[in-house]
């Protein structure tokens, strides 16, 4: 991704945080001054919407954003944001990872499971497992729609060459995040589910996945 529209992703999704967390901070005056405000229905779904939105912005942030210098991303951020992403939706997400992943990794992380979402028009689960050396998102569910167009270049590690809708502008990202990270791509299907996986090529860190059987 070009460093500037990065950069500019990163700065959108900061000014857009900002004032969330200000309603988030309005509302809890509110229901201190109101106690009716407190258990009500109304509250719950401002609350529940509020963190739903703080949570997409960040992992969009994540995703969208640079992904060079800076510390490591905590596991409670990633699991946190993909819980509020997909708080009472459609898709579950069920995660294993180490206390902390770098950066970069995360970036591409994000991108495969924004990716991996689409393949489940009907809903499912996506299980995102980090270590042993690999990054894999496996999921599964009632109905299981991979465009060859859009995934098929990732086989490859590379970006589609159809034009993308904004709703899967993840497909153009997720190649570059990974070559950036220093990994290569590996993608799998089988009747009732599917995996994306990515290894680094860097030596002393990640080995590539086992082939499938």
């Amino acid at each position: 991704m070009n460093d500037v529209t990065a950069l500019v992703g990163s700065r959108i999704c900061h000014d857009l945080v900002n004032p969330l967390g200000a309603i988030g901070n309005g509302m809890e005056l509110l229901s201190m001054c109101h106690s009716a405000l407190a258990n009500s229905q109304e509250t719950a779904l401002i609350a529940e919407s509020l963190s739903s939105a703080t949570a997409r912005l960040r992992m969009m942030r994540l995703a969208f954003g640079t992904a060079t210098g800076g510390a490591d991303i905590a596991r409670d951020e990633i699991e946190g944001g993909l819980a509020g992403l997909y708080l009472a939706g459609r898709v579950s997400v069920r995660t294993a990872m180490p206390v902390s992943v770098s950066r970069p990794i995360a970036k591409a992380l994000i991108l495969a499971v924004m990716c991996a979402e689409t393949a489940l028009p009907r809903g499912g689960r996506l299980d995102v497992t980090v270590g042993q050396g690999q990054v894999r998102i496996a999921g599964d569910g009632p109905r299981i729609a991979m465009p060859s167009e859009l995934w098929d270049p990732l086989t490859r590690t590379a970006v589609p060459e159809i034009a993308l809708r904004p709703a899967e502008v993840q497909f153009a990202l997720l190649p570059v995040a990974v070559t950036e990270a220093g990994c290569g791509l590996k993608l799998s299907r089988h009747d009732d589910g599917f995996a994306v996986e990515f290894y680094t090529l860097r030596a002393g860190s990640f080995h590539p996945p086992r082939p499938d059987i």
